[in-house]
């Protein structure tokens, strides 16, 4: 399991909690609860990961934290 800070909070605008993971660029991802979003989140830093490594670019280590705001 990666340790990357995911930041999870309410969009008005989407009516989801979105999930970003700052440490990787545009990754994020959403959910109907703050759980939900938190699972995806996951998902969507192995998916970043993965991409990353199949395209020879460089992958940030993790600060070490995990952070959910809701």
């Amino acid at each position: 399991m990666y340790k990357y800070e995911i930041v999870i909070y309410w969009s008005n605008e989407d009516n989801v909690f979105i999930a970003e993971v700052p440490e990787l660029p545009r990754c994020m991802a959403h959910g109907e609860s703050p759980e939900d979003a938190l699972k995806n989140a996951k998902e969507a830093i192995q998916l970043w990961i993965d991409t990353a490594k199949e395209f020879g670019y460089p992958v940030p280590e993790p600060k070490g934290e995990i952070l959910i705001f809701a």
